[in-house]
């Protein structure tokens, strides 16, 4: 089993950039896949972004359009999501999670969450 911690959310105009992070706790988290999650209100959540368990493959969801940058450090258990060029539809809460296998977009695959973290982007 693994907890998750996210951290780095905040304020930031449209344009700006926000890097988040997630804490996991355990000694097997390089055997998780991570991914990032948001929802918006009044949304569903959705997929932003996931990266395999050494960090060298990952995938986006369509909407990141090469924004956004997953990425992991298996040594101090964190995987970061940097956020660049944001805009007020970025605005949302993001979660962590892990799931055990590659290439899943679907929430349901992730079994461990975070308690997410906002990001607001003024326009």
């Amino acid at each position: 089993q693994v907890q998750l911690v996210e951290s780095g959310g905040g304020l930031v105009q449209a344009g700006g950039s926000l890097r988040l992070s997630c804490a996991a706790s355990g000694r097997t988290f390089s055997r998780y896949v991570m991914g990032w999650f948001r929802q918006a209100p009044g949304k569903e959540r959705e997929f932003v972004a996931a990266a395999g368990w050494s960090g060298g493959q990952s995938y986006y969801g369509d909407f990141v359009e090469g924004r956004f940058t997953i990425s992991r450090d298996n040594a101090n258990n964190t995987v970061y999501l940097q956020m660049d060029n944001l805009k007020p539809d970025d605005t949302a809460v993001y979660y962590c999670a892990a799931a055990m296998s590659y290439g899943l977009r679907a929430e349901r695959y992730y079994p461990y969450w975070g308690q997410g973290t906002q990001v607001t982007v003024s326009s």
